[in-house]
């Protein structure tokens, strides 16, 4: 079997840093980013496509420094273990997607703030998802997903920053800041001066 290359894989993509570097070089990692079809929520199919528009949408927002490096780590990361779920069991626990690229993840970092980003970045999403179905917050569920989160601010920007692709809806993102921001756990940005 030929090698997978990350460039072909991630358009537009080059390894900024020995971490990076390091990601790329996994075969798990690669056979992730090469996976998928298009579908609901990733018209572009695959993993690596999708990273590819992360990755463009940080540099076009100007993220700078440690708080780039982790978002880069996440968007790497977050969705390329969906190849491994298996489809007869429930997706949840050990065979979420987001927790099997967690259990990845933590080879190479134990910063808890990306780890368990990458476990809960789809959780937002379900619990707006349910309180539509319900007309009610799962106030339960809420409480204990930001128990887990040490860094509301980087969490919420990579919500938004997956959440900036075709395919995705910007109402459950726009829920999950305001509620973040009634709770005082994150501030209001100020408004853009004309």
């Amino acid at each position: 079997m030929e090698a997978l290359d990350p460039t072909e894989l991630i358009p537009g993509f080059e390894p900024e840093t020995d971490l990076e570097r390091t990601l790329v070089a996994e075969p798990e990692l690669l056979t992730g980013l090469a996976w998928g079809e298009p579908r609901a929520g990733h018209p572009e199919g695959a993993v690596g496509t999708h990273v590819s528009h992360l990755l463009e949408t940080l540099d076009k927002a100007g993220e700078t420094g440690q708080r780039r490096e982790r978002l880069r780590f996440m968007a790497l990361v977050h969705d390329s273990f969906k190849y491994q779920v298996r489809e007869r069991l429930p997706r949840a626990g050990e065979n979420h997607h987001a927790m099997r690229a967690r259990r990845f993840a933590e080879r190479f970092t134990d910063d808890e703030r990306l780890l368990s980003a990458i476990e809960l970045h789809d959780r937002p999403y379900a619990l707006w998802r349910k309180m539509k179905r319900k007309d009610k917050l799962d106030e339960r569920g809420f409480r204990r997903m930001m128990k887990r989160i040490e860094d509301p601010a980087l969490f919420l920007r990579f919500i938004e920053l997956d959440g900036s692709t075709e395919g995705k809806r910007p109402e459950p993102i726009e829920w999950f800041r305001d509620e973040l921001i009634r709770r005082g756990l994150i501030e209001r940005e100020p408004a853009a001066s004309a």
